[in-house]
């Protein structure tokens, strides 16, 4: 697919979205069900971006946002009563908003498409991972079956992108995990949290103290 210079955008305070990962959406306010209409008319993208810290002072307008997302493909729209959606996304690639365009209604920008990360973990850096993600799991009370995206014919990007995007843990750390621009420094920074939660939970096991925000 080649991919357009101008994509719409729909910023989220708590979505990081990852190539090759599904993400379903429930569109509901009237600017992104446009967005959704026009998109299905055309290229069927939709750029996913993080908003920055203090979007609620401006959310209904132009909040700040993270220059760095993900272009989903919508694979499923199913379009409900009130002009509502239930759409589905699939992972395509990385871009880096280059300027935005001035509109009425939802945002869209010019953007750059960053080079696929692509190529392998480390040597060792996969079995490391897989045993972070058994014992944060333990920790958390719940058991890894052998049948699962940690198993050997998964690729390593799909299930560094799988863990980055699933994983419970604050946005922002998924948006550092996200801007990587390698994949051994993705799956770095996807170990460096999985040993914080680790460390957090073997400190707090009923769960972190709550944070203020």
């Amino acid at each position: 697919m080649t991919l357009p210079e101008v994509i719409p955008l729909f910023p989220l305070p708590n979505v990081v979205f990852f190539p090759r990962m599904p993400l379903p959406l429930h569109v509901f306010e009237p600017r992104y069900r446009a967005m959704v209409r026009d998109a299905s008319r055309g290229a069927r993208l939709i750029g996913m971006v993080l908003l920055r810290g203090g979007w609620e002072q401006d959310y209904y307008g132009r909040p700040p946002i993270f220059a760095t997302g993900t272009v989903g493909e919508m694979v499923r729209v199913e379009e409900l009563d009130e002009g509502r959606f239930n759409i589905v996304l699939r992972g395509l690639q990385e871009f880096t908003i280059v300027r935005e365009l001035d509109r009425a209604d939802y945002r869209e920008a010019v953007v750059g498409w960053r080079e696929p990360l692509g190529g392998s973990l480390p040597d060792g850096m996969r079995d490391g991972i897989r045993a972070l993600v058994r014992r944060y799991l333990v920790l958390r009370g719940r058991e890894l079956g052998e049948d699962d995206l940690l198993r050997a014919s998964v690729d390593d990007e799909t299930m560094v992108n799988f863990l980055a995007q699933h994983l419970d843990v604050p946005p922002l750390e998924k948006q550092a995990m996200l801007e990587a621009v390698t994949l051994g420094e993705r799956g770095r920074r996807l170990v460096e949290v999985l040993e914080f939660r680790v460390q957090e939970l073997l400190v707090h096991p009923a769960g972190p103290p709550t944070r203020a925000h």
